[in-house]
Formats: C-alpha cells, structure tokens, sequence
C-alpha cells in the first residue's frame, strides 16, 4: 500500500501582505490537518492544492501528530514561501484505516526525488550534485563590492564582483553567479530595479540564494526546482552547533525559558560544573532540535517534555544570536545544518573526526600577486587535453611568480577575479594578457582542488591564504560586457523589513486558521 501512496509536494508563494488563499482545518470525526475553502486563482489554487489535502510535513518537518496551532505557527513563520508535503482525501483515509506511517511515508517522498536522479560521474569517479548557496554578506565601508548586472535577450540578474578581496567575493559569491533569492524572497521573475530596491531595503547585511551555470544546467536538465532548502550552507559563517548532553545527579543544569519579545527557546541560568557546562551550551543560547527534531514552533511546555523523555542524554542543537539572526534573514531553519552535517557525516563509523578539520585547514588556495618584470612574469601555463583546468609550469626561481608563491602544478582558478576553471586554454591565457603588469591569481593544490570538490564547495578567494599586502589598491579595473547591459552597484540605504501576520478565526468544536 504505501508504495501506492503518491504524496504530493507544492510550494506555495504568495505577495509580502497577501494570505496564501485556503483555510487549514481540524474536524470532529476526521483525521489530519485539512486543506478547505482553497480560493480560486490564489497561491494556493495555483500551487495544486485541493479542498480535503492532509498535510503531512511542512518544509520538510513531519506535522501530522502535531496540535493545530503548531502547524499554524510553523507556516506563519515561512513568511512568505512555504514548502508542504499533502495526501488527497481518499489516500489518507484509506492509509489511516491499513495502518500506514505516515512518517516513515513522508522521509521516502522528500527524498524520493534525489534517489530517482543519481549523482553524475566522470571518467568513472562520483561527482557530488551541483547546489545552489546561501551566501550572507555583511557590508564593509557602506560597500558589498558587488553590482548586478542584467543582459537583453538573457532572462536573470547577474552578479559582477568588483573585487577579488571584497565582501561578495570573502562571501563566496562567484562572477556571472544568477541570483535566486534576496532575503528568502524569490526574485527570478523581478526587473533589475526591484532586486536594486531589496538589497538597499536589506541595509548592512543580506542572504543571497545563487546558482551558478554548472548548478543551472543541472537542475534544468533534471527538472528540479531551485530552492533554498537544498542549498549549501558551507559557505555561511556562522554554525549552529551540536551539543551533546549526559545528565548528573542534578539533571543537565540549565533552564529553559520563553522570552516575551518571542526569540525563541533560551538556555538560562547554566551552574558551573553542570552537564551543559562542561557540553558548552552558553546563556542565551537559542534551542532549535532536540535529537535531530526540530521544536522552534513548539510550545514551552511541549518543549521541557520532549528532553525530559530523552532519559540519562540528549542532543541538542542550538544557536547563538549572531547565528540565529542570520538564519532568520535567510528564513531558513537551522535544522537544515544538521541535516547537512548528518548527511555529510563519514562512511565508516571509526573514522577519526577531526579529518575534514584538518583537511580545510592545511588545505586552502592561495592570493598571488604578480608584477611584471624584465622577462614577464616568470611562469608558463600548461593544459591537459580533456581537462577543464590549467597548471602552473616552469615557475622561474627568484621571478615574480617564484616571489609571489606560485608553485609548480598548482591548479588556476581565478585570473584577476573571474573564475577560469571551466574556460578553454586559449582564453584563460587571452585573461592573463590582458591584464597588463599587474596579475592577480587565485590558486591551489591538486589535492586541495580535489578536496574541495568533493565537499562541493566553492573555490573561491574567500577561502584563500593570502601572500601579499592587501591593502595595496587592486590590481585591476573590471570590463564591462559588449552585450547590452545595465549595471547597477549594490545599493547603500537602510530600510527595516517588515513581517506578515495570519488571522485565526477558531469554530466551537473545530479549529480553523486561514492562511
């Protein structure tokens, strides 16, 4: 039976101000959450909702056992996008009646669509699937260093970055990067001058939800959609962290409390010496998961059971402030982390954790400047047919590129602050040219390069050791395109963001909340 089953998931957006178009119900002698009064040409309706739908997970979250007013507040706290797995009427009643779990039915389908579509390989070896990423930008000198650019004839906007050693590009941003959302707000289909006014609106720091050409290309050729749920959050720099709890003779020794100004679950009141003492939970500390569950849209009380009931240990997952402010812009959930982390975790249960650690840090690119001299600048460039990377050759002892800290084989990934690794010989060495006696390269090891690649993570310079003075002014000026274009820099006004609210109207023996 629960093959047969084909729960549906829809994402439904709607306008800042608007309602999503259908009331969420429970009704006496019915099971589930109901979807009712589904309004005609609504986000809802256009979603592919139905009158009678159950929903079973909201953004990834199982709901079904879940009280009303928890389901209500999770979606509330979407804002203006929410993702939600349904069962029709009659598929859920007849599951309900043969004793079908639901949950155990929810993880297969969120999941299903990344097993139907297999990781691509490449001369025999498994190449991890392109992601769209989270960057989060925090402005240095009422700049981001960054402009966005759109083209006649090509549909999106674009990101220029002005300067390897500027914030969007310490972020993680990528030249040419297409940009997804602002602030968990989608703009693909919004002109150049309402993305301008977003980012101004979003004052000193912003979220950018991008995708580069490589990420593009997959998802079009897979049909899937570019959401921020399945967005690489390795580039954000600041982690929720994993706490991991024995309890004592006076049980784990910290409070938890509900602030009135609503932020959340906080740890208080930690004792010296206690269990989370010693596990580094800190005052203030935001609670998001117990043991891998979320418990942000649950109640206090809800909360205090579900530890309660973890017995002798718990794990929990927490955020500081600065974390959880980031998140919030992104309006994304920290849980997404330890879903990550989770599926990232090593193969064999007795490998060494602090591998990867040690891999990122003795395994970073490098900054190389270079100034021409007498003889150019000291290096030769080599390719190897069938590979979209250039090498580093005969770098000439005592030369600019010896000084500099080019070395033999190193792997070229940035000339002057374009990324080259997929451009053809040819042109990378047209780039090189092209700079005049100032060169700036970002580079780095075969090992580096391939470690890199299989975290799926980005190489770009804000990764990078730098081996030259940065305050020293760039050593170029950007080109604009032939094509026709507008550019525009990145906005400098503070605007504070504004938030939505749902009306809940309640009946005498149902619950009932529009949405």
């Amino acid at each position: 039976m629960t093959s047969a089953l084909q729960p549906r998931e829809c994402k439904v957006t709607k306008q800042e101000g608007d309602s999503y178009g259908f009331y969420l119900r429970i009704e006496k002698y019915k099971l589930g959450h109901l979807i009712r009064n589904v309004e005609e040409g609504s986000p809802a309706d256009r979603a592919g909702l139905k009158d009678g739908d159950r929903i079973l997970r909201v953004n990834g979250l199982f709901v079904d056992k879940e009280e009303h007013a928890q389901v209500v507040e999770m979606i509330k706290k979407s804002g203006n996008s929410v993702t939600i797995l349904i069962l029709d009427e009659a598929s859920y009643e007849k599951a309900e009646k043969e004793g079908v779990n639901f949950e155990e039915l929810g993880q297969k389908q969120t999941t299903q669509q990344q097993q139907e579509q297999p990781p691509p390989v490449t001369n025999g070896v498994t190449v991890p699937v392109p992601q769209p990423r989270l960057c989060y930008l925090v402005k240095e000198g009422n700049c981001y260093d960054f402009s966005l650019k759109t083209t006649v004839g090509q549909k999106g906007i674009f990101i220029i970055v002005e300067s390897p050693q500027g914030v969007a590009a310490k972020a993680g941003v990528q030249h040419n990067d297409r940009l997804i959302e602002v602030n968990g707000k989608n703009v693909e289909n919004d002109t150049h001058n309402e993305v301008v006014e977003k980012v101004k609106k979003s004052g000193n720091h912003v979220v950018f939800l991008l995708s580069d050409k490589e990420t593009d290309q997959y998802y079009t050729n897979h049909q899937m959609m570019l959401k921020r749920d399945t967005a690489s959050l390795k580039l954000l720099p600041h982690k929720p962290r994993l706490v991991e709890l024995k309890k004592g003779d006076n049980g784990y020794g910290f409070y938890l409390r509900v602030e009135q100004n609503g932020n959340g679950h906080l740890i208080k009141d930690i004792d010296s010496s206690s269990p989370a003492a010693k596990a580094g939970l800190k005052d203030n500390d935001i609670l998001v998961a117990v043991n891998g569950e979320s418990v942000e849209a649950l109640d206090h009380d809800t909360v205090v059971e579900r530890i309660k009931r973890c017995g002798e240990k718990t794990t929990l997952l927490v955020a500081d402030k600065q974390t959880d402010t980031m998140y919030k812009l992104a309006q994304v959930s920290p849980c997404l982390y330890y879903r990550e982390i989770q599926d990232s975790s090593p193969a064999e249960a007795g490998e060494e954790p602090t591998s990867q650690a040690e891999q990122e840090v003795n395994q970073k690119p490098k900054i190389c400047r270079l100034v021409k001299g007498p003889s150019g600048f000291g290096f030769r460039l080599n390719t190897i047919k069938n590979m979209s990377v250039q090498f580093i050759k005969e770098v000439r002892k005592g030369g600019p590129a010896d000084t500099a800290g080019l070395e033999e084989e190193d792997i070229l990934v940035e000339v002057n602050g374009v990324n080259v690794l997929n451009e053809p010989y040819d042109k990378v060495v047209a780039k090189i040219n092209d700079g005049g006696d100032r060169l700036t390269l970002l580079v780095c090891r075969k090992a580096t390069y391939e470690y890199f690649k299989s975290q799926n993570i980005p190489i770009t310079a804000s990764l990078a050791d730098q081996l030259y003075d940065t305050t020293d002014p760039p050593a170029y000026t950007e080109t604009p395109p032939a094509e026709p274009e507008r550019t525009s820099p990145e906005p400098r006004e503070r605007a504070s963001s504004s938030s939505s609210s749902l009306s809940v109207a309640s009946a005498e023996e149902d619950d009932d909340t529009q949405l």
